[in-house]
């Protein structure tokens, strides 16, 4: 079995990435832990700092439960230096390398709006791009399928 991971994100305002990483993977808002009924009753029974609140952080859940959750905390350093570890998107779909690029640049004109910016383009493969507080990720094609009866990585 393999192992599962979470993702975190240190930030300076965890309303805003969570909005924008919301838009950007369709993640949600994770319901607390049970047996708590709201993350403000979970993170009082955490014995926290009194200057922590429920809205330093954000909890967010791919709702198809597949992908990783992701964890947005607030931290008092800024962000200082490019990322040792990236998110990539990988925009659906099949057809041509014009029709796999078309999806690329469309997605990441949606990011746009919702406040990422593009850093570089690679034209034809991916865009490299920072969401509002400046966190590098790509947007890229999502790996073709392996034809029935093949393995992948074998040609």
């Amino acid at each position: 079995m393999a192992t599962s991971i979470d993702l975190t994100l240190d930030c300076a305002d965890a309303g805003l990435l969570a909005a924008f990483w919301k838009t950007a993977l369709g993640y949600v808002d994770e319901p607390p832990p049970a047996p708590f009924t709201t993350r403000a009753a979970w993170l009082a029974s955490c014995d926290l700092p009194e200057d922590e609140s429920a809205d330093d952080a954000a909890w967010l859940c791919d709702p198809a439960g597949r992908g990783p959750r992701l964890s947005i905390l607030e931290a008092p350093e800024p962000k200082t230096a490019k990322n040792r570890l990236h998110l990539d998107i990988r925009v659906p779909g099949h057809g041509g390398a014009d029709e796999r690029w078309a999806r690329i640049t469309a997605e990441s004109a949606r990011l746009v709006r919702a406040g990422g910016r593009v850093l570089a383009e690679f034209a034809g493969h991916h865009v490299v791009m920072a969401d509002p507080e400046g966190n590098e990720f790509c947007v890229a094609a999502a790996p073709r399928p392996t034809p029935p009866g093949r393995r992948e990585g074998r040609t």
